[in-house]
C-alpha cells in the first residue's frame, strides 16, 4: 500500500499468517514511512488482524507452546500456563497478573489466551528513609506484547504493603479493566499473584 489504496492478496495473506503464527506485532515499513496512504494502511492491517484473530486456533497454539517448553517446567512457566488453562476452563473475561518486572505477565501472554492479560506493575524501592515507586519502563516494554495491557499500581495503594496481595490494588486493576470494557458484572477473572514466597492462581467472580 505504498502507492495503492488496497493491499495485494500476498500482502494481506502475510499479515493474516503473522497473526495465525502468534506474532506479537506487525511492523510496517515503506507503507508508513513514505507511502501515500499511511492512515489507511494501518486501518487495513487492523481489520485483517481482527478477522485473522477469529480464525486463530488457541487450543492448538497452547498445546504446541507447552510441548515446546518441555518438562520439567520452571516454576514461573508452570504458573503462567496454569493461569491460562484455568482462565480458559472457567471462561474468564480477563487474567490479572501482579508483577514487578513484567516477566510473569509476558509468560502468560506467550500462551496467547483468548482473553486479555492485565499486567499490574507493582515495583517499590526504599532507601531506608522513604519508599519510591517505579515501573514505568517495565510497563512500556510490555506494550509490544500481544494481548497484554500493562498498568501502574497506584503508589498510595502499593505503599501500604510490599507484596502484591493488596486488595485495594486488585480493586484498582478491576476498575481499570471495567474502564477498558473487558470486565463486566458477574464476569470471572483469574488473578496471578505472589503471596510471600509462593505464587498463587485464584479465580474470582465479580459482583454488580
Amino acid at each position: 500500500m505504498t502507492d495503492n489504496l488496497r493491499p495485494t492478496r500476498a500482502e494481506a495473506t502475510d499479515v493474516a499468517n503473522a497473526v495465525l503464527d502468534g506474532s506479537d506485532a506487525i511492523l510496517l515499513g515503506a507503507e508508513t514511512l513514505r507511502g501515500l496512504y499511511p492512515v489507511e494502511t494501518i486501518s487495513t492491517v487492523g481489520k485483517i488482524c481482527a478477522v485473522a484473530e477469529k480464525a486463530f486456533n488457541q487450543d492448538m497454539y497452547f498445546k504446541k507452546t507447552v510441548k515446546h517448553v518441555g518438562e520439567p517446567m520452571s516454576r514461573l512457566e508452570s504458573i503462567a500456563s496454569s493461569a491460562v488453562r484455568a482462565a480458559i476452563k472457567v471462561k474468564a473475561s480477563v487474567i490479572i497478573c501482579f508483577t514487578s518486572s513484567g516477566r510473569a505477565a509476558r509468560l502468560i501472554a506467550k500462551y496467547r489466551p483468548t482473553m486479555p492479560v492485565l499486567s499490574v506493575i507493582t515495583r517499590l524501592k526504599t532507601n531506608q528513609l522513604k519508599w519510591s515507586f517505579s515501573g514505568a519502563f517495565e510497563a512500556r516494554q510490555s506494550l509490544i506484547v500481544r494481548g497484554l495491557f500493562p498498568m501502574l499500581a497506584d503508589p498510595r495503594h502499593a505503599a501500604e504493603s510490599t507484596s502484591a496481595t493488596n486488595e485495594s490494588v486488585l480493586k484498582v486493576a478491576l476498575d481499570h479493566g471495567k474502564a477498558l470494557g473487558v470486565i463486566k458484572p458477574h464476569d470471572r477473572a483469574v488473578v496471578c499473584q505472589k503471596v510471600g514466597d509462593a505464587s498463587v492462581v485464584k479465580i474470582i467472580e465479580l459482583e454488580d
